[in-house]
């Protein structure tokens, strides 16, 4: 005579089962399915990472992904020509390029260029820049980028970038913890001097339920990658913009620092020196970027609105010794464009802002680079 099967039994069995699968197997699945994507193959590769607020109109959106954010870009596609040199392009919105085409943008305007390097072969720019003021981003960003063989990387960054007290508040570092614990401790770099409490997740965090919104967010990587393929769009362009004040507060302080108090050791300087290490002999240029230097009311107090005249000054100089005390390759175009050419901020400029820029690298490119 056949068991009679028990239904309360089968089902507390098989919630058993869904359990040991979402906390035994869906934390290996979920910390490796970013790498799984159509772009560069079904749908071209993105010229930028995603990045987006407004998803249904840009066909894009932000995610923390790391592998989802660089399997979506062309920068693990083929390389094409096989013989090209890659020069990575590392930096925030300015490079990423908030409001700017992605041939408009700083590597989409040096690739228009088709350079080429020693022995002839041609140099090909890859945008990695990602919005969010923050070095340590940046320093995330550039040891993922490693996976990919560099052949120079420019990294460009502006004052803001540097206090200690951003640089872990970047989105993309907060939801990137055990990924950034790690590369502090690979590049000797003290985490606790940025920030004593930073959250570190668990492993309820890489279950099923923890990580349905990583997954979620994954899937809709790809489905905009449909629309991105079809139309090239990857960026909301309003019709306007509320342009980058030229008025100015008559505000003097800086991160709560007054005029002679900014203390130098609270600007991470040392992240520049950790990237180089990092990528292990291959040349790294250096830029101070563009700001925009306002005619305006206040203006002989301020740059801008981001910037007080004494702080930032007071940067260009420690920048400067720094540099030259660790024999960086650095370049300081802060007053490179004019003030007609930003955009809605004191960093973004437009497409003849960029091309101003442009110029400039060419031969600093083309100087460092290593056969």
């Amino acid at each position: 005579m056949k068991d009679i099967i028990n239904p309360i039994r089968l089902l507390f069995k098989t919630l058993v089962f869904a359990l040991v699968i979402s906390l035994i197997l869906v934390p290996a699945i979920s910390s490796s399915v970013g790498k799984l994507s159509i772009y560069n193959w079904l749908v071209p590769g993105r010229d930028r990472l995603p990045f987006s607020d407004t998803p249904k109109k840009a066909y894009n959106l932000s995610l923390f992904n790391l592998d989802a954010m660089f399997a979506s870009h062309q920068v693990s596609g083929v390389k094409e020509p096989a013989d090209a040199y890659r020069v990575f392009i590392l930096g925030d919105s300015s490079t990423w390029g908030t409001l700017l085409k992605p041939e408009e943008t700083l590597a989409g305007q040096l690739n228009f260029l088709e350079l080429t390097g020693p022995e002839g072969r041609p140099l090909q720019f890859y945008n990695l820049g990602y919005p969010t003021l923050s070095l340590t981003k940046d320093l995330l960003l550039l040891q993922e980028s490693l996976a990919y063989d560099p052949d120079m990387i420019i990294w460009l960054f502006t004052l803001e970038s540097f206090p200690a007290d951003k640089q872990l508040t970047s989105p993309l570092v907060e939801n990137n913890p055990h990924a950034v614990s790690r590369l502090f401790q690979v590049s000797g770099l003290d985490l606790s001097s940025y920030r004593k409490d930073f959250p570190m997740t668990t492993y309820w965090d890489s279950t099923l339920f923890g990580q349905r919104r990583n997954l979620a967010d994954i899937l809709r990587l790809q489905l905009y990658g449909v629309m991105w393929g079809v139309t090239g769009i990857d960026q909301y362009y309003p019709e306007g913009y509320i342009e980058a004040a030229r008025d100015l507060t008559d505000e003097l302080d800086f991160h709560e620092w007054q005029e002679g108090e900014m203390p130098i050791n609270q600007l991470a300087l040392e992240i520049l020196t950790a990237g180089e290490k990092a990528a292990v002999g291959v040349p790294m240029i250096f830029v101070n970027e563009p700001i925009l230097i306002s005619q305006g009311v206040n203006s002989e107090q301020r740059y801008n609105f981001y910037y007080p005249r004494w702080a930032y000054d007071e940067y260009r100089e420690a920048l400067d010794l720094f540099s030259s005390d660790q024999d960086l390759i650095y370049l300081d175009y802060w007053n490179l464009v004019p003030p007609e050419e930003f955009t809605n901020t004191a960093i973004h400029t437009t497409p003849q802002g960029v091309r101003l820029l442009s110029g400039e690298l060419v031969p600093h490119i083309q100087a460092h680079l290593v056969p």
